[in-house]
Protein backbone atom coordinates (compact mmCIF):
# COMPACT_ATOMS: atom_id res chain seq x y z
CA UNK A 1 0.00 0.00 0.00
CA UNK A 2 1.71 3.42 -1.07
CA UNK A 3 2.13 5.65 1.98
CA UNK A 4 -0.01 9.04 2.21
CA UNK A 5 2.16 12.02 2.62
CA UNK A 6 1.00 11.98 6.25
CA UNK A 7 2.86 8.58 6.72
CA UNK A 8 5.85 10.09 4.92
CA UNK A 9 6.15 12.93 6.69
CA UNK A 10 5.39 10.78 9.82
CA UNK A 11 8.85 8.87 8.86
CA UNK A 12 10.91 11.49 8.38
CA UNK A 13 10.20 13.20 11.49
CA UNK A 14 10.52 9.56 13.20
CA UNK A 15 14.08 9.50 11.59
CA UNK A 16 15.23 13.38 12.23
CA UNK A 17 14.28 12.26 16.41
CA UNK A 18 16.49 9.58 16.52
CA UNK A 19 19.23 11.56 14.32
CA UNK A 20 18.55 15.61 15.33
CA UNK A 21 21.79 16.89 16.34
CA UNK A 22 22.71 18.44 19.88
CA UNK A 23 21.89 22.16 18.99
CA UNK A 24 19.17 23.83 20.92
CA UNK A 25 17.42 25.68 17.63
CA UNK A 26 17.46 22.20 15.16
CA UNK A 27 15.67 20.80 17.74
CA UNK A 28 13.32 23.60 18.69
CA UNK A 29 12.68 23.32 14.19
CA UNK A 30 12.12 19.45 14.67
CA UNK A 31 10.17 19.60 17.91
CA UNK A 32 7.41 22.58 15.94
CA UNK A 33 7.35 20.15 12.90
CA UNK A 34 5.65 17.27 15.28
CA UNK A 35 3.67 19.22 17.26
CA UNK A 36 2.40 20.88 13.93
CA UNK A 37 1.61 16.95 13.05
CA UNK A 38 0.13 16.32 16.59
CA UNK A 39 2.69 13.91 17.13
CA UNK A 40 3.33 15.81 20.83
CA UNK A 41 4.96 12.86 22.97
CA UNK A 42 7.52 12.96 20.07
CA UNK A 43 8.01 16.72 20.54
CA UNK A 44 8.12 16.89 24.11
CA UNK A 45 11.44 14.31 23.87
CA UNK A 46 12.67 16.85 21.66
CA UNK A 47 12.06 19.89 23.62
CA UNK A 48 13.04 18.03 26.98
CA UNK A 49 16.72 17.89 25.09
CA UNK A 50 16.48 21.48 23.78
CA UNK A 51 15.86 22.78 26.89
CA UNK A 52 18.37 20.84 28.46
CA UNK A 53 21.02 22.39 26.40
CA UNK A 54 18.99 26.06 26.53
CA UNK A 55 17.54 26.56 29.51
CA UNK A 56 16.34 30.38 28.98
CA UNK A 57 15.21 29.32 25.44
CA UNK A 58 11.53 31.38 25.82
CA UNK A 59 10.10 30.04 22.59
CA UNK A 60 11.37 26.35 23.43
CA UNK A 61 9.64 26.45 26.54
CA UNK A 62 6.65 27.87 24.94
CA UNK A 63 6.49 24.79 22.71
CA UNK A 64 7.00 22.58 25.60
CA UNK A 65 3.94 24.20 27.48
CA UNK A 66 1.99 23.90 24.31
CA UNK A 67 2.92 20.21 23.20
CA UNK A 68 1.53 19.25 27.35
CA UNK A 69 -0.92 21.76 27.34
CA UNK A 70 -2.52 19.34 23.92
CA UNK A 71 -1.62 16.55 26.63
CA UNK A 72 -3.58 17.53 29.21
CA UNK A 73 -0.97 17.70 31.24
CA UNK A 74 -1.97 20.96 32.58
CA UNK A 75 0.59 21.44 35.63
CA UNK A 76 3.52 20.87 33.65
CA UNK A 77 2.08 23.37 30.77
CA UNK A 78 1.59 26.09 33.05
CA UNK A 79 5.15 25.91 35.15
CA UNK A 80 6.48 26.61 31.17
CA UNK A 81 3.85 29.14 30.52
CA UNK A 82 4.93 30.66 34.01
CA UNK A 83 8.74 30.53 32.61
CA UNK A 84 7.78 31.89 29.48
CA UNK A 85 6.82 34.79 31.04
CA UNK A 86 9.58 35.82 33.59
CA UNK A 87 11.58 35.61 30.25
CA UNK A 88 9.23 37.46 28.12
CA UNK A 89 6.62 39.40 30.45
CA UNK A 90 4.98 40.96 27.30
CA UNK A 91 4.32 37.47 25.45
CA UNK A 92 0.86 37.53 25.64
CA UNK A 93 -0.13 34.24 24.33
CA UNK A 94 1.45 32.68 27.75
CA UNK A 95 -0.26 34.72 29.92
CA UNK A 96 -3.61 33.78 28.08
CA UNK A 97 -3.19 29.89 28.34
CA UNK A 98 -2.01 30.27 31.53
CA UNK A 99 -5.31 31.74 32.27
CA UNK A 100 -6.78 29.19 30.83
CA UNK A 101 -4.70 26.07 32.96
CA UNK A 102 -6.14 28.36 35.89
CA UNK A 103 -9.46 28.62 35.26
CA UNK A 104 -9.68 24.73 34.27
CA UNK A 105 -8.43 24.38 37.75
CA UNK A 106 -10.50 26.01 39.33
CA UNK A 107 -8.35 29.07 40.32
CA UNK A 108 -10.47 32.00 39.34
CA UNK A 109 -9.36 34.78 41.30
CA UNK A 110 -5.52 33.51 40.11
CA UNK A 111 -6.68 33.11 36.45
CA UNK A 112 -8.81 36.81 36.77
CA UNK A 113 -5.48 38.09 37.59
CA UNK A 114 -3.37 36.49 35.07
CA UNK A 115 -5.67 38.17 32.36
CA UNK A 116 -6.04 40.83 33.63
CA UNK A 117 -1.89 41.89 33.16
CA UNK A 118 -2.27 40.43 29.66
CA UNK A 119 -5.27 42.69 28.88
CA UNK A 120 -2.71 45.33 30.18
CA UNK A 121 -0.44 44.38 27.62
CA UNK A 122 -2.83 43.90 24.72
CA UNK A 123 -6.37 45.45 25.52
CA UNK A 124 -6.98 44.26 21.82
CA UNK A 125 -6.40 40.31 22.32
CA UNK A 126 -10.14 38.79 21.71
CA UNK A 127 -8.77 35.54 22.97
CA UNK A 128 -8.21 37.21 26.55
CA UNK A 129 -11.52 38.38 27.09
CA UNK A 130 -12.71 34.78 25.38
CA UNK A 131 -11.03 33.29 28.74
CA UNK A 132 -12.28 36.18 31.13
CA UNK A 133 -15.71 35.72 29.58
CA UNK A 134 -15.19 31.90 30.96
CA UNK A 135 -14.39 33.16 34.35
CA UNK A 136 -17.11 35.25 34.92
CA UNK A 137 -19.49 32.76 34.06
CA UNK A 138 -17.82 29.98 36.51
CA UNK A 139 -18.20 32.55 39.60
CA UNK A 140 -21.76 33.58 38.06
CA UNK A 141 -21.22 37.10 37.48
CA UNK A 142 -23.04 36.96 33.93
CA UNK A 143 -23.23 40.33 33.23
CA UNK A 144 -19.45 41.10 33.16
CA UNK A 145 -19.49 37.48 31.42
CA UNK A 146 -21.59 38.74 28.39
CA UNK A 147 -19.98 42.19 28.45
CA UNK A 148 -16.50 40.08 27.88
CA UNK A 149 -17.65 37.86 25.10
CA UNK A 150 -19.19 40.87 23.19
CA UNK A 151 -15.89 42.52 23.49
CA UNK A 152 -13.98 39.58 22.10
CA UNK A 153 -17.07 39.76 18.90
CA UNK A 154 -16.49 43.58 18.54
CA UNK A 155 -12.73 42.80 18.06
CA UNK A 156 -13.21 39.58 15.85
CA UNK A 157 -16.86 39.55 14.50
CA UNK A 158 -15.31 37.13 11.85
CA UNK A 159 -14.22 34.30 14.31
CA UNK A 160 -15.72 31.11 15.32
CA UNK A 161 -14.25 31.37 18.97
CA UNK A 162 -16.16 34.59 20.31
CA UNK A 163 -19.49 33.26 19.13
CA UNK A 164 -18.71 29.47 20.29
CA UNK A 165 -18.29 31.59 23.78
CA UNK A 166 -21.38 34.00 23.80
CA UNK A 167 -23.99 30.58 22.34
CA UNK A 168 -22.49 28.69 25.21
CA UNK A 169 -23.18 32.06 27.52
CA UNK A 170 -27.02 32.32 26.12
CA UNK A 171 -27.26 28.57 26.86
CA UNK A 172 -26.53 29.14 30.38
CA UNK A 173 -28.55 31.53 30.70
CA UNK A 174 -31.52 30.02 28.91
CA UNK A 175 -31.87 32.23 26.06
CA UNK A 176 -32.91 30.31 23.23
CA UNK A 177 -33.24 33.41 20.94
CA UNK A 178 -29.86 34.38 21.57
CA UNK A 179 -28.80 30.79 21.08
CA UNK A 180 -30.30 30.29 18.09
CA UNK A 181 -28.84 33.76 16.80
CA UNK A 182 -25.42 32.16 17.33
CA UNK A 183 -26.54 29.23 15.76
CA UNK A 184 -27.29 31.19 12.82
CA UNK A 185 -23.88 32.95 12.68
CA UNK A 186 -21.64 29.67 13.25
CA UNK A 187 -23.18 27.83 10.43
CA UNK A 188 -20.91 29.92 7.93
CA UNK A 189 -17.86 30.08 10.95
CA UNK A 190 -17.93 26.66 12.35
CA UNK A 191 -20.21 24.39 11.22
CA UNK A 192 -19.23 21.42 13.52
CA UNK A 193 -20.37 23.62 16.41
CA UNK A 194 -23.18 24.84 14.75
CA UNK A 195 -24.38 21.40 14.28
CA UNK A 196 -23.83 20.06 17.67
CA UNK A 197 -26.00 22.73 18.53
CA UNK A 198 -28.75 22.63 16.28
CA UNK A 199 -28.71 18.57 16.74
CA UNK A 200 -29.49 19.31 20.60
CA UNK A 201 -31.66 22.55 20.20
CA UNK A 202 -33.36 23.23 17.08
CA UNK A 203 -35.37 21.16 14.63
CA UNK A 204 -34.19 22.45 10.97
CA UNK A 205 -30.56 21.10 11.51
CA UNK A 206 -29.47 18.47 9.04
Amino acid sequence: MPMSEYDERAERLDDTLRQAPEDPETLLVFALDNIECQRNNEALELLDRCIALSPRNAAALYARAVANLSLNQYRKAGNDFLRVIVLDPLHVDAYRHLGFIQHTLGKEEAARKTIGKALEIDPGCAGLYCVLGDVHLDLSEFEQAKAAFDKAIELEPDHAEPHCKIAMYYLSRGDMKGLKREYELLKSLDASMAEQIGSLFFSDAP
